[in-house]
């Protein structure tokens, strides 16, 4: 039997907007094929595919091009349909390489919910690296703000983090898909993050996602957690919580709320609005 795909934005901004996910609930998995197959007839970045596991659901997460360990947006899509077909509630998921819980909520129309992210962590970018991604997006040195240097950040996947010293640069992104997927193949990236910090807890930021065959997320929970744990270990003054504007850029905007604990490596709380689609 074909599954059944369920389509909700998730990180909505006022009814509109949000990063598009299917999700597909089942008492098993499909195949690995028929997964992979039917991401790419979803065409969204990400379809996730969820299973009774006990008292758990399996998780899986497949773009259009390839399976991926963890992705935010199709996790939020998750728990709200979680909550409209069995109630608000706390939901734990077994990942590939993770376990973690959503939180998903559902009042008349209204839906949001909460992941609690994989561990996170940040390290400085190998020697060389740098070079090419700036090469790749067209950016110098001096369009990076000297405050949050580059590094490669963690939140359940691995992304690239580089943040721009205005949002004009920021909006001012383009790059080659062919040339970006290379880059990220070969450096084991799922996305690269592009920042512009417009206040200590207020951040614009867009994803490219040449990994999977898409240029541009609208909203990525996994690497808005990645982010936390990174201004966490730089020491940045977030004061435990930050707000992300995303996707304003390709006429998508989208909103996540990550939650920072103190506790280095700690779970990060990104949280967001769905709607249905």
């Amino acid at each position: 039997m074909e599954p059944e795909v369920l389509r909700l934005a998730a990180f909505s901004d006022g009814g509109e907007g949000g990063n598009p996910a299917g999700v597909c609930l089942g008492n098993t998995l499909p195949s690995v094929e028929t997964m992979a197959r039917v991401a790419r007839e979803v065409g969204y970045s990400e379809t996730v595919f969820a299973a009774r596991d006990g008292d758990a659901w399996r998780t899986r997460y497949f773009s259009p091009e390839s399976e991926v360990p963890f992705c935010g947006h199709a996790t939020i899509a998750l728990g709200a349909t979680l909550a409209m077909r069995l109630g608000d509630g706390v939901f734990t998921l077994n990942l590939n390489n993770a376990v973690i819980t959503v939180e998903g909520h559902h009042q008349d129309s209204d839906l949001s919910a909460a992941l609690m992210s994989p561990p996170t962590w940040s390290q400085s970018l190998a020697p060389g690296v740098l070079s090419d991604y700036l090469s790749l997006f067209g950016y110098g040195e001096a369009d990076l703000d000297s405050r949050l240097p580059p590094a490669r950040i963690h939140g359940g996947a691995d992304h690239l983090i580089l943040a721009l010293s205005s949002r004009a640069r920021l909006a001012a992104m383009r790059y080659d898909l062919d040339k970006g997927r290379r880059l990220m193949t070969r450096d084991g990236l799922i996305t690269i993050l592009l920042v512009q910090a417009e206040a200590d807890q207020m951040f614009h930021t867009r994803g490219p996602f040449a990994s999977g065959g898409v240029y541009e997320d609208p909203a990525t929970g996994a690497a808005t957690a990645a982010l936390g744990g990174y201004l966490r270990d730089l020491g940045w003054p977030h004061g435990g919580v930050i707000d992300v504007v995303q996707g304003e850029d390709m006429g998508m905007r989208s909103r996540l709320r990550a939650e920072i604990p103190p506790q280095s490596g700690a779970s990060i709380r990104v949280s967001g609005a769905a709607r249905l689609i």
